[in-house]
């Protein structure tokens, strides 16, 4: 049976960070499948005018090729060039919800995210993404620090 491991992104050395604990674990598992993810903060809950909402499409469809191209591409690059079997997606939406959500539609076993570094009054009063993650999912989460 593949095991596949679900490692959130964020673009920062924090989802390095991720990465590279879930290609260590990987070799250690030998049959495992390592799915990039990389989640844009995105509500859904916006009034705006019809040209507006034009415009917003037309943003998330840059904001996904740009995120693919620079932080999911690359890194699955190098873990195929490393042998392992990887693929990546980008989504937008509420990032715990939405990588719950990957690794659930996808059979995911196990949620791979670095902890960020950033942190202060808003996330102690709102909670962290990570927070959530782990809060709420429905598979085992691993936080890399």
């Amino acid at each position: 049976m593949t095991i596949k491991l679900v490692i959130g992104m964020d673009g920062q050395g924090s989802g390095d960070r991720a990465v590279s604990y879930a290609k260590d674990l990987a070799e250690k598992i030998g049959d495992c499948e390592l799915l990039i993810a990389y989640v844009i903060e995105w509500s859904p809950y916006s009034f705006q005018t019809a040209e507006e909402n034009a415009q917003r499409h037309k943003r998330r469809e840059e904001e996904i090729s740009m995120a693919k191209e620079r932080i999911v591409d690359p890194a699955v690059a190098a873990l195929t060039g490393a042998g392992m079997k990887a693929k990546g997606i980008v989504r937008h939406g509420d990032v715990a919800q939405t990588l719950n959500s990957i690794c659930e539609k996808e059979g995911g076993h196990q949620i791979i995210v670095g902890r960020s570094s950033e942190g202060g009054f808003a996330s102690r009063i709102f909670g962290s993404s990570t927070g959530n993650l782990v809060m709420s999912a429905t598979v085992p989460v691993t936080v890399i620090g």
